[in-house]
């Protein structure tokens, strides 16, 4: 397991990256306006001003609207920019000493993930691969 002892010495700032970068509303599955996330590293001299050393980001995966009708944990929304950009935005952050913290809904996804789709076109949701018949 790893050591998370750090959290109790962190001073978390909390982003809803959607919302502080001023995406639009609905995801078109396209980048819409540049690669906002990067904004996030113009930012890092600020959070240190202010003692910051952890950062608390909401949902930035793929997603319809608001973040947490996801689509795919596997790519950062559209509206934000890419998964490299991303790299870049944790890299920065590493290298100012602050950490970065994901908020993940994994308990339900967005009507335009595989597995939402895969039941709207078939009609049922298959059971069989955790041992339960249709």
């Amino acid at each position: 397991m790893r050591d998370i002892s750090w959290v109790k010495e962190s001073v978390f700032y909390h982003i809803y990256p959607i919302g502080a970068f001023d995406c639009p509303r609905e995801n078109k599955g396209e980048e819409t306006a540049g690669h906002r996330i990067l904004k996030l590293i113009e930012w890092i001299p600020h959070m240190l001003n202010l003692g910051i050393n952890a950062i608390y980001l909401g949902p930035i995966w793929e997603s319809g609207t608001h973040g947490y009708d996801t689509f795919d944990y596997y790519k950062l929304d559209s509206r934000l920019g890419d998964n490299s950009d991303f790299k870049k935005v944790v890299e920065a952050c590493h290298k100012a000493g602050i950490k970065v913290v994901l908020d993940g809904v994994f308990n339900h996804v967005g009507r335009g993930h595989k597995a939402f789709l895969d039941v709207k076109e078939k009609g049922k949701i298959r059971l069989t691969r955790i041992g339960l018949q249709d």
